[in-house]
């Protein structure tokens, strides 16, 4: 089975990573060649670190990349897929557009997913004439150690779509969880709400940032704090999901001045080199504003 996925970034390139690794031929596709070879460099850096740390083989390390080929072609990337997987920004228009864009330039037997952690798969399948075969597979970030895939069903994903969803997922030696569309599925509901009242403990000085994500760890056995966690994934994501929640759902989803500072300010986290922590060369190394540098 070929399996292409669609944008390049940590996302991306993770999902890429973890379907090669688990001997599905794969292709890698972004808008720009430099945008592919970032993603491809991603790979090779985890994978190494994977054999730096004994978890891998330098022969399978060998084996996983000659699985993937990156370009930038979108009909060439997805012509001969059975899987087509799109991780691009968080944003409706442009899922609904790429997805449109699948679909005219794949065969009817290729399933299109989605690997949006909130937006509904419902209303991007209904931009596509055959949108039974569209799926949400949720997942985490970085995809390459998380264990959980969400595979989210939309109103319209037929039967046959769910199950090589189900398939795939456990191919590729994830834990897969099915849920019904729903803004926020089950996991970026209730991880946002962790999130969101973190940043407000910060806000109103509870404690640093690093100390409420040792708490988490050590006692709810969280593997990265959910402030962390926010700067990984990215406060600009994370405003954006809360606000679309908050639109959904209700007050409960307001984000926090404080998030909304950081990205005002283009503090964005770890992409950005500076967030609740500051960040360099992709390692936490302090904390950011008032809290100081040292942890």
């Amino acid at each position: 089975m070929q399996v292409t996925v669609l944008g390049a970034g940590s996302m991306g390139h993770g999902i890429a990573q973890v379907s090669a690794m688990a001997g599905y031929d794969v292709v890698l596709r972004d808008i720009e060649d430099d945008l592919v070879e970032k993603g491809l460099e991603g790979i090779r850096k985890n994978l190494q670190g994977g054999v730096d740390r004994d978890k891998l083989t330098a022969d399978e390390m060998d084996a996983t990349l000659e699985r993937i080929e990156g370009m930038t072609d979108l009909a060439d990337a997805v012509v001969d897929a059975d899987l087509v997987i799109e991780a691009v920004p968080e944003d409706m228009d442009l899922k609904k557009d790429v997805l449109s864009d699948v679909e005219a330039e794949t065969g009817e037997e290729t399933v299109i997913a989605s690997n949006t952690s909130s937006l509904s798969v419902t209303e991007m399948a209904s931009a596509l004439e055959s949108p039974e075969r569209v799926v949400g597979l949720h997942f985490f970030n970085p995809p390459h150690l998380m264990d959980l895939v969400e595979i989210v069903i939309a109103e319209q994903t037929d039967d046959r779509t769910e199950e090589l969803a189900v398939e795939y997922v456990r191919e590729i030696e994830k834990e897969d969880v099915v849920v019904r569309d729903s803004a926020g599925f089950a996991t970026s509901r209730l991880g946002l709400v962790t999130g969101l009242e973190a940043i407000r403990m910060v806000e109103e000085g509870v404690a640093s940032p690093a100390d409420i994500d040792e708490a988490m760890k050590l006692g709810y056995g969280y593997p990265m704090g959910p402030i962390e966690l926010g700067d990984h994934v990215g406060l600009d994501v994370r405003l954006h999901i809360a606000e679309h929640l908050r639109e959904e759902l209700g007050e409960r989803f307001k984000p926090p001045q404080a998030l909304r500072r950081k990205v005002r300010a283009g503090n964005l986290g770890k992409k950005s080199g500076e967030g609740f922590y500051v960040w360099e060369d992709g390692e936490r190394v302090g904390m950011s504003g008032e809290w100081g540098a040292d942890e």
